[in-house]
């Protein structure tokens, strides 16, 4: 069979069903490809030898981890593993190059949700297993969630596994001890969020008596920076909405402008990073860690690691999360994911048959057991771990970062499809996270397209994302005008995107 070569996004798809995922994974990737195993060939396996499987992943850490979390997954999956880590920085180059000459392995994880969608025309030519159908041959693999299998979906078949997201974890990480010191309480709504910003900026919250700080640290991320979570707290549907009983892109509602206009403010006064546009997620921490700026939006569940480098540079801040921020309307709304943060794909040109399929699907359904994903997920008791009141105690956060995260980065299901052990919170402020991500489970905005496919999209979403980012960056940064973002509009429409929503709507049933 032809294989074709795939295209794979280095940016954030706006438009795309499925809103991204990025990582929230931190750390910066080694600069070359690195790889973890026991070697890359192995014997034969017979009917009692370990099987032999190789895993394609991306690496999120610094370093490729020891050998020490792989030895003990292949004693308890009977496996020979070959981990190839390859940096997350640069994942989707090292896949599409993988894939164009046939060397993907027989476990191939893909990055995110764009990686997926650009790989669905690879899924349709025939080239990746369907799993779906063996699925209910796996005590564990048949718990995973059926909505979120949905989500991952191509034509109503399944070929993929899931990694397990919070499905509604966004929100605010601020500086409670600058909040304190200004009599400022946790915004209620937009408009005090912007007054918290203002104060954070113009009051001298670090009492050193220079104006040096900020409000908000942004980067360019117009998904999982501070945008998208405003933009809902604002009333933007997430990623497509419903109007006049039709789909449209979050672009064409009024309150995506008006979410442009709050940030435009915001940055005109000086209340949040100026080149925000050109930061990356690494120095947009680093603003919040180094004491500069004291709020950041985004995955609240970051809180502990942000927490962990900002007190090696002010050992007095106090860091808090929130979550309900209510918009004009008096309403709350919390954008949510399609469940997942990445898949795995097992291509044909690796896996032979499907004898050869049902064993590595074997050693994922082990690894679905609790014994197992807590080593994937916390590592060996006593070394990486304890348990304190039936909940995991990490024993050396670095140490667990270096040795287990990778693994962790790695584990399909969730924690209640795995019933691995629960984590206790570092800081209290991380207890509070893992409560407010549930508690904003009642107010999550699902994309009424998620489940739907465009083949408009899959074949210039990537070129036509940029349109609309660069136009909404541009409008934001004062470079054009209302006027402006329309013809950007208009330009979206002409070159596709007017196919894109015809097609959406075709499939959507009302």
């Amino acid at each position: 069979m032809k294989r074709k070569l795939v295209s794979i996004p280095l940016s954030i798809m706006l438009l795309s069903s499925f809103a991204l995922a990025a990582c929230s994974d931190g750390g910066k990737a080694t600069p070359a490809a690195t790889t973890a195993g026991s070697g890359t060939t192995a014997p034969k396996a017979t009917d009692n030898s370990p099987t032999a499987i190789t895993i394609m992943a991306p690496l999120n850490t610094a370093q490729t981890p020891p050998d020490t979390i792989i030895k003990e997954l292949e004693k308890m999956t009977n496996t020979k593993l070959t981990y190839q880590f390859f940096p997350a920085d640069t994942y989707e180059e090292k896949l599409n190059t993988t894939f164009a000459t046939g060397a993907l392995p027989q476990v191939t994880y893909l990055k995110n949700q764009a990686t997926f969608i650009q790989m669905k025309s690879a899924i349709r030519d025939g080239q990746f297993w369907e799993i779906g159908p063996l699925l209910k041959d796996f005590p564990n693999l048949s718990k995973l969630k059926s909505t979120t299998n949905t989500n991952t979906m191509v034509d109503g078949k399944l070929y993929t596994l899931y990694r397990g997201v919070d499905i509604a974890r966004q929100g605010l990480i601020y500086r409670k001890d600058w909040a304190d010191k200004l009599g400022l309480k946790p915004p209620a709504n937009t408009e005090e969020l912007y007054a918290m910003a203002k104060a954070f900026t113009e009051k001298d919250p670090d009492g050193n008596g220079k104006k040096d700080t900020i409000g908000l640290t942004d980067r360019n991320d117009l998904i999982y920076g501070s945008f998208k979570t405003i933009a809902a707290w604002l009333g933007t549907p997430n990623n497509w909405g419903v109007k006049d009983g039709k789909l449209q892109p979050e672009f064409m509602f009024p309150e995506y402008v008006k979410s442009m206009d709050y940030i435009k403010k915001m940055r005109d006064e000086g209340l949040i990073n100026k080149d925000f546009a050109a930061t990356s997620k690494t120095d947009q921490q680093k603003l919040f860690t180094n004491g500069t700026a004291g709020m950041y939006i985004g995955a609240m569940t970051d809180v502990s690691s942000l927490n962990k480098d900002l007190v090696k540079n002010v050992p007095t801040a106090v860091v808090d999360v929130h979550s309900m921020v209510a918009g004009p309307d008096g309403k709350f709304a919390a954008w949510a994911l399609p469940g997942y943060a990445n898949v795995v794909l097992f291509p044909k040109s690796a896996i032979k048959n499907e004898a050869e399929l049902r064993k590595v699907l074997a050693f994922f359904d082990k690894m679905m057991t609790p014994e197992v994903a807590n080593i994937a997920n916390w590592g060996i008791k006593d070394v990486n771990y304890s348990v304190v009141d039936g909940k995991a105690k990490k024993l050396d956060e670095e140490k667990w970062t270096r040795e287990v995260k990778p693994f962790t980065d790695a584990a399909i299901g969730d924690e209640d499809t795995t019933g691995r052990l629960l984590g206790i919170p570092s800081i209290p402020a991380q207890g509070k996270a893992d409560e407010l991500k549930i508690a904003n489970l009642k107010y999550a905005v699902q994309d009424p397209a998620a489940a739907l496919d465009s083949k408009t999209n899959l074949e210039k979403g990537v070129q036509l994302q940029d349109v609309i980012k660069d136009a909404t960056n541009k409008y934001i940064y004062g470079s054009i005008d209302k006027a402006g973002f329309d013809k950007a509009i208009e330009d979206w429409k002409n070159r596709g995107g007017n196919k894109i929503i015809e097609e959406y709507n075709a499939q959507y049933k009302k």
